[in-house]
């Protein structure tokens, strides 16, 4: 029966063809909609962790209450020995040690002089150790626009924005200003290695990276970082398993009352993304739900149209003799095929346009030259599994729903006045 069903939804491009279509039309915008939109809130998260937030943060009491002012005369000490415990306790985690700070940049022309000045903000990690992963997780070699990265100490990277406002070029020198740990000046000469845009307007407009050995010698802070961060080893923030490291972490300090003992928190309980996040789950799945709903009332509706449509069909079949519930199986049985061949080919077309978009993206760096916020100037869809089912709702139960409505007036045809009705 299957067999020539097959036959009969071929050679029928009347019957096939146009539900067909729409059905991959309409999975096609569900799969790529779907996948864009998580895409894009992903890439959000993901860009303040890499930057700001880690999967996990450690951080001293003091420093963790009064974090936006980057009090570096509160941050940790002896994070030697802490990372190495953390790296017994966490194993299939990594640790990272970082520096912020602020401070003025000044530029000295031929003879010394002030040639020109911005406030700087500053971020130091490890660019010198053979080990490091901050490079890499920073996306520092794709991001880099000029130069090379610091390869020695007394090299830094600077926004390429803020070497354009500043008419700074390579192998120029700037002094830092800022104050130490201990609240006295400090001033360090820096050689410009390169320039890079990281594509967000937080970022490039006055920053500058520096090697964690070098802040640490400028800022009068040995062996000492202002945050430790933690990342899970897939790159992929996991905010129960997030939860379970932050409880057992914590609870080894919690009798310690010194202000200065070190707290960690996880991702979701830093730069108000916990209502952000949890507002991105409840908004993506109720935008998603409302689009696949439209799509399925659409569909359902070509079921609907394509089984009214064959009226007279199901009269000429029931005059002939065939049985009322046979011809109620073989429409169902022809929306569950004409469903998985519109699923199928639009699942693939949809998957396609997310693969495309999250290679090459959407740039919106134009409408984020003001920003604040700290997010990505390219907005890129994700292939998850969840798009290679999603699409299925829609098209194939919406179909064969709509079908299957359709065909109750089969049960509603009489014998009797069938050849009057085929007569007229």
């Amino acid at each position: 029966m299957i067999r020539f069903l097959l036959k009969g939804i071929a050679r029928d491009k009347n019957r096939s063809l146009i539900p067909i279509i729409i059905i991959t039309i309409g999975v096609a915008l569900t799969v790529l909609l779907s996948g864009f939109i998580y895409g894009m809130m992903g890439d959000m998260v993901d860009q303040n962790a890499r930057f700001e937030t880690g999967h996990v943060k450690i951080m001293t009491r003091a420093y963790a209450r009064d974090k936006d002012q980057l009090p570096n005369d509160l941050a940790l000490l002896g994070v030697d020995t802490l990372v190495r415990s953390l790296h017994k306790e966490f194993p299939d985690m990594q640790w990272a040690e970082r520096i912020r700070f602020g401070g003025l940049l000044d530029v000295p022309d031929a003879e010394g002089n002030t040639r020109a000045q911005g406030p700087a903000s500053g971020m130091a990690v490890d660019l010198l150790s053979k080990n490091s992963e901050e490079i890499e997780r920073l996306n520092m070699k794709s991001s880099l626009v000029s130069g090379a990265i610091p390869k020695k100490s007394g090299e830094a990277l600077i926004g390429d924005d803020f070497a354009k406002k500043l008419n700074l070029k390579i192998g120029d020198t700037f002094t830092f200003i800022g104050s130490t740990m201990n609240g006295s000046m400090a001033f360090q000469n820096f050689k410009i290695s390169g320039t890079i845009r990281f594509g967000s307007a937080a970022l490039d407009k006055g920053s500058i990276i520096v090697d964690i050995s070098d802040a640490q010698l400028m800022l009068d802070m040995p062996n000492g970082a202002g945050e430790v961060l933690g990342y899970f080893k897939d790159g992929v923030y996991d905010d129960e398993k997030a939860q379970k490291v932050t409880e057992q972490f914590n609870a080894q300090y919690a009798k310690n009352t010194d202000e200065f003992a070190p707290v960690m928190q996880r991702l979701k309980e830093q730069n108000n993304l916990a209502g952000y996040l949890d507002y991105v789950d409840s908004f993506t799945a109720l935008f998603v739900g409302i689009f696949v709903f439209a799509m399925s009332i659409v569909l359902w509706n070509t079921g609907l149209l394509g089984g009214l449509r064959r009226y007279q069909e199901f009269g000429i079949r029931l005059a002939l003799g065939e049985e009322k519930g046979h011809i109620y199986r073989s429409l169902i049985y022809e929306a569950i095929i004409i469903g998985i061949v519109g699923s199928i080919a639009g699942t693939l077309l949809g998957l396609g346009g997310c693969y495309y978009l999250q290679t090459h993206g959407i740039n919106i760096g134009q409408y984020m030259s003001n920003s604040t916020m700290l997010m990505p100037s390219v907005i890129r869809a994700k292939i998850t599994p969840y798009l290679f089912y999603v699409g299925f709702i829609p098209g194939l139960f919406a179909m064969v729903f709509g079908n299957m409505l359709s065909g109750i007036g089969i049960y509603k045809r009489e014998t009797a006045t069938l050849f009057k009705e085929l007569e007229v």
